[in-house]
């Protein structure tokens, strides 16, 4: 059998291959269009959350996957209207939680903090009601380990899914996002050991790679910006974990499918300095307008992610030059970039 050939059995073997039914919820996003991609691609049948399955515009890329024909249902359900998600995870025996409120400019600190506990509470709560649910994949990210004053780290520290943010430190700074971060998953927490509820949350680190989507979210805008030599928002990222976004679709069902993986995940490849990610940029990628160096805003900063925990289950990690070229070849073929 010639590899041609060979490929095609193995693509119509997976989409015979029946691997039961899973909610994704907010499936249009750039996570989630990917863990939608890589779930379809294994044999399971998919309901997708979104706030408006009829808005094409939103939701094209996901009905071009291969097996979404056959394999998906996109269903409305709003984060913030508790019981929204009943009849999507009561349809399921595996839920990913994956969506996140959308946030504006004008929200207040507390909209947001609430927007995001009980728009994980609300999805929890319609879990619980499902008695034949096997478990829950929860999509928190890094900011809930590695956000706390540098000065308390010992050098060159390996951060592990035992550590926790500072909640006081983020406020302090005013990084909102992490505080929200922060409270959603530690109430997730509470509430899956109050209703025995088998939860595993994955911690993405910033994520980066192709975007399905024609349309851009926050993450890739801020990457399409760095490749335009926009530098604000790199330069108050500081040190920061990067991971491919196939790395992340390929974490959340790994811990799914695991039947002993408990607890958290972080899901990162490589760590590196503002200054060290712009020089490597500027030249891998000559005709961008790249700086070659970035201002560096906070001072030494020496930590990492221990990932033992998951290599533990098998993933490999994808490097920063597959993450970045996949990035730049989207967007360029999205005419983002020429």
């Amino acid at each position: 059998m010639n590899k041609i050939a060979g490929a095609h059995f193995q693509l119509e073997r997976m989409a015979n291959i029946s691997m039961g039914k899973v909610c994704v919820t907010g499936a249009s996003g750039f996570v989630a269009s990917w863990l939608v991609k890589r779930l379809l691609e294994s044999g399971y049948h998919v309901l997708g959350t979104v706030r408006d399955p009829g808005n094409k515009k939103k939701v094209a890329h996901l009905w071009n996957l291969a097996g979404a024909k056959e394999r998906l249902e996109l269903v409305r359900a709003d984060l913030l209207e508790e019981g929204s998600f009943d009849d999507a995870v009561m349809a399921c025996e595996g839920v990913f939680h994956t969506a996140s409120p959308v946030i504006t400019k004008s929200d207040s600190k507390e909209e947001m903090l609430d927007s995001a506990i009980n728009g994980t509470l609300n999805v929890l709560r319609s879990c619980k009601k499902n008695p034949f649910l096997k478990r829950v994949v929860l999509t928190s990210s890094s900011s809930t380990v590695r956000l706390r004053d540098e000065a308390e780290f010992p050098p060159n520290v390996l951060l592990d899914e035992t550590s926790w943010s500072s909640v006081e430190f983020c406020e302090s700074i005013q990084v909102w996002y992490g505080v929200a971060k922060i409270l959603a998953e530690k109430s997730a927490w509470e509430f899956a050991k109050e209703n025995s509820i088998d939860l595993v949350a994955v911690l993405p680190t910033f994520v980066i790679g192709p975007n399905l989507s024609s349309e851009l979210g926050p993450t890739v805008k801020d990457v399409l910006g760095l490749f335009k030599g926009e530098t604000e928002k790199f330069t108050t990222f500081g040190r920061m974990g990067y991971v491919h976004i196939d790395d992340v679709a390929s974490c959340h069902i790994l811990v799914y499918e695991t039947a002993d993986a408990k607890g958290r995940y972080i899901c990162n490849s490589a760590v590196l300095n503002s200054n060290d990610l712009a020089a490597f940029l500027a030249k891998r990628f000559p005709s961008f307008p790249i700086p070659k160096s970035l201002p560096n805003v906070y001072g030494e900063q020496t930590y990492g992610y221990n990932t033992s925990k998951i290599r533990k289950l098998g993933l490999e990690f994808k490097g920063v030059e597959e993450m970045f070229d996949d990035a730049v070849e989207s967007l360029k073929g999205h005419g983002y970039l020429l």
